[in-house]
This record gives structure tokens, C-alpha cells and sequence, in this order.
């Protein structure tokens, strides 16, 4: 009598059958899967916007700065040291709010060089101005 040889090889073809219907049932049954929803916390009051107008300093697609201060808005062309040393002046009067405002075809680097000159003089609360929508 001949002996047989013990084959000592995986077969693997049923375990890629098994995960090929597994990774049919979850492609399938994912979607239908709901993700959890949520509430947002409301406020018990409307907030209130700071008493104070913010500093508004405009960033034009030419690169001119200009400073608007409520009503006041300067005219003559700004150098971005006179705008970070005007919105200091402003900001010692109360704790003012300043705001960016940059025409969208203004580089990415002069509104950065803007924020980082206010930051370095000490210029609290600065933020940028976005339109609405699309």
C-alpha cells in the first residue's frame, strides 16, 4: 500500500468567498445605516452684539488699505504700519472688535502679513469679514 502524502497548504478560495459576500452585505446594508443625530443647545436669550462698532481696516484687490472706524472712513491710501498704529489709538478708547475685510483677489499673503503686524503689536480680537452664502 502506497501512502499518501499530507499536503500541508492553505486553501483559501472559501475565505475569499466569505468576504466577498461580507463586503457585499456591508456595501449594501452602510447606507441604510442612519448616523446618529443631534440637537444643538439653545440659548435662552438671543446674543447681543457688542455695544461697541468693530475697527473695520479693507484690504482692496490693489493691495490699498483703508481704516473705517463707525461712520469715519479714511481716504488717503494707508501703509499697514499706520493702520496697525491707528487701530491701536482706537483700541486704548474701549476694547474694540477690529475686522479684515479683503477683496477676494487680494493674496493670501498680505492678508497674513496684516494679521501677523496687528498680532505682533498686541491688537486683541481680530477677525475676518465673509459674505454670506455662495
Amino acid at each position: 500500500m502506497q501512502r499518501r502524502k499530507l499536503v500541508s497548504q492553505i486553501n483559501v478560495v472559501p475565505f475569499i468567498d466569505v468576504m466577498l459576500v461580507l463586503l457585499i452585505v456591508f456595501m449594501i446594508a452602510t447606507p441604510a445605516l442612519r448616523t446618529g443625530e443631534i440637537e444643538l443647545p439653545s440659548v435662552g436669550q438671543p446674543l447681543t452684539a457688542t455695544q461697541s462698532d468693530p475697527i473695520e481696516v479693507t484690504v482692496k484687490s490693489d493691495g490699498a488699505l483703508s481704516l473705517r472706524d463707525g461712520n469715519v472712513t479714511s481716504r488717503e491710501k494707508l501703509t499697514r504700519a499706520t493702520v496697525v498704529t491707528r487701530v491701536l489709538e482706537l483700541q486704548k478708547v474701549k476694547d474694540r472688535p477690529v475686522v479684515i475685510a479683503a477683496d477676494k483677489n487680494v493674496k493670501y499673503d498680505e492678508v497674513v502679513g496684516l494679521l501677523g503686524a496687528l498680532h505682533a503689536q498686541g491688537v486683541k480680537r481680530v477677525g475676518l469679514v465673509a459674505k454670506e452664502g455662495g
